[in-house]
């Protein structure tokens, strides 16, 4: 800084000049001189006081200082992260100054919010920031971040702010605008949930159903003999009953065939064994044809046989309660030769005594098995009988019902039905309530959603709909408790794909959203940049609407197609007027509009 001159010192000055030139008038000399010394005064004054000021402030910085990533800013899981490189420029850090970078987001009328903050210091101040050299100035990278919680800060801008001083002094620095606008599209997934749809409760029905009709009769050691009392027996009566069934219902009961298995306990040499099984696969099938004949049933009758059943010993003994049962068990694993466990086991006197009392009489058997099939109503029947009387149809018929028709209006009437006549079933509440969310409804859809509960406290879909619910209203934590609830919904992998949208997990998203087709699934691509597969899923999408369209546009126009932009956007707007003020402000378009 310059030094400031004292006046006595001038003073003596202009009497040396004065006294040395004394061909002037004294008077005239000394007017003169006193004239010249005001003015020198001043003019020192005023270049110390300006040499002053230029110590004691900063300075302004320009937006050229500043680079921030991305720009415009954009919504990452409901939050708006941003990094900013920044340049202090040469000898603008003073050495005792301190400066601390405050990011803000500014929008609507006059709402701020700000952003992660650093400090940077001069190279005289002690302390942890980051040190900038006056001289060579220097730069600096910082993150920060703000909370996207209004719809307004989609029209926004970014400042940094900044808090400074030198030594024990505050200085201003004028704030500097940085970053203009926030692409949004991060946070359409609350709109494209109504897309996707809430998680249907599914029905159980299956108009053909495969089934098994079994008999077991049981020989005496060594013996292939079919004894009346084991044909007497209830398993044997309900085999023989099940023919008579199918024959006098060809309609409902579509017979496949049936088996014949015959087995030999595994104690005993193998070929004594085979022989013997092999009767009473003979004996076993005979009896089968014998009844299928007195039916009248034509059919193909699978005989087979197994001369020493170990599979089945394995299983008997591994379900007992008998003194060596790890033993034995681990003598199965060990030998493989049938002979070697045989005589492994038999070493154990105790054990094979249990064996051969309570085990082995249960494998010398045969098994006699009716594949046939049950053949509920048809589509057509099940509508009439509806439309008859509702109450004569089970509840997975009702609910079957409900999904063929296409009307909302008829299926909310069947899930009502369902609902009266089968009250203690969880599955019409929560499906009313799908109804319900899918058309915006969130209070009758909270209200059936309490009625699921009430029925089944661990109901999945209703837990993953009360996630939907929290998702749609931007609550992240509850969407997440009520989802871990509801892992073996019908739906499940939609909803977590929405979950992971909301968080910023794009990959994981489109990983959860394999092979579904929604508006969800596509914005998950669209965020993860495969434009490709975000066009193909919309184009396939069975009920496109105005997002549908809306997310062409946007497709669109990243890939810079301004025209099809134009025309997808135009699309989604005539279909959806209220999207109108949000594209008006959305970025997306910002080389389109």
């Amino acid at each position: 800084m310059v030094e400031l001159v004292d006046t006595r010192d001038l003073k003596s000055l202009g009497q040396k000049w004065l006294y040395g030139f004394e061909s002037r008038s004294r008077h005239n000399n000394l007017k003169h001189f006193y004239m010249m010394h005001k003015k020198l005064i001043l003019t020192l004054s005023a270049c110390s006081l300006v040499i002053f000021t230029s110590c004691s402030k900063l300075g302004a910085l320009s937006a050229d200082n500043f680079t921030v990533t991305p720009n415009p800013l954009e919504t990452v899981g409901g939050e708006v992260p941003n990094t900013i490189n920044g340049t202090f420029p040469e000898k603008y850090m003073k050495k005792n100054a301190v400066v601390t970078v405050i990011p803000e987001l500014r929008y609507g009328n006059g709402k701020t919010q700000q952003g992660t903050t650093a400090t940077f210091q001069g190279e005289k101040v002690m302390g942890n920031n980051q040190t900038i050299s006056y001289r060579m100035g220097g730069h600096y990278t910082m993150k920060s971040n703000f909370i996207y919680d209004d719809p307004e800060m989609q029209k926004c801008d970014m400042y940094l702010t900044f808090k400074a001083s030198l030594g024990k002094k505050s200085v201003t620095i004028p704030a500097v605008k940085v970053a203009r606008g926030l692409i949004t599209t991060g946070e359409l997934y609350k709109k494209t949930l109504m897309n996707a749809g809430a998680c249907i409760a599914p029905d159980s029905f299956e108009r053909i159903k495969a089934q098994k009709q079994e008999a077991n009769v049981k020989f005496l050691i060594n013996q292939a003999n079919l004894r009346k009392s084991e044909l007497k027996n209830n398993s044997v009566k309900e085999f023989v009953q099940m023919l008579k069934k199918i024959n006098a219902d060809r309609e409902g009961l579509n017979l496949k065939n049936v088996e014949v298995a015959a087995y030999a306990s595994p104690d005993g040499g193998y070929s004594f064994n085979d022989k013997l099984a092999n009767k009473r696969q003979d004996v076993s099938e005979s009896y089968v044809k014998n009844q299928l004949k007195r039916q009248k049933i034509s059919t193909d009758v699978d005989a087979h046989y197994t001369a020493q059943d170990w599979d089945g010993f394995q299983k008997l003994v591994q379900a007992s309660n008998i003194q060596d049962k790890d033993v034995i068990l681990r003598v199965l694993s060990m030998y493989k030769d049938p002979e070697e466990r045989e005589k492994q086991i038999r070493n154990m006197s105790e054990g094979f005594r249990e064996l051969a009392d309570g085990i082995l009489p249960e494998l010398r058997r045969s098994r006699l098995i009716i594949n046939y099939e049950t053949v509920g109503r048809s589509d057509d029947q099940i509508k009439a009988q509806y439309a008859a009387d509702p109450t004569k149809l089970s509840v997975e018929e009702l609910l079957y019902a409900a999904s063929l028709e296409n009307n909302a209006n008829k299926k909310e009437d069947i899930y009502k039905t369902t609902a009266k006549l089968y009250d203690k079933d969880y599955r019409a509440y929560n499906n009313l309530a799908a109804l319900a969310f899918n058309a915006g409804d969130e209070t009758t859809a909270k209200r059936y959603l309490s009625e699921a509960l009430s029925k089944n406290n661990k109901a999945p879909e209703a837990n993953a709909n009360l996630g939907l619910i929290a998702l749609k209203n931007g609550k992240i934590k509850d969407a997440e408790n009520y989802l871990a609830e509801a892992i073996d919904a019908n739906g499940f992998g939609e909803a977590l794909g929405n979950l992971n949208i909301a968080k910023g997990n794009y990959a994981q998203a489109v990983e959860n959203f394999k092979n579904s087709s929604s508006n969800s699934a596509a914005l998950a691509q669209l965020l993860n940049k495969d434009y490709a597969a975000a066009t193909s899923t919309l184009d396939h999408i069975k009920n496109p609407d105005a997002l549908t369209s809306y997310l062409h546009a946007i497709v669109a126009a990243r890939q810079n197609n301004k025209s099809a932009a134009q025309s997808y956007l135009k699309e989604a707007l005539q279909k959806d007027p209220s999207l109108a003020e949000y594209a008006t402000n959305d970025l997306e378009f910002a080389n389109v509009k």
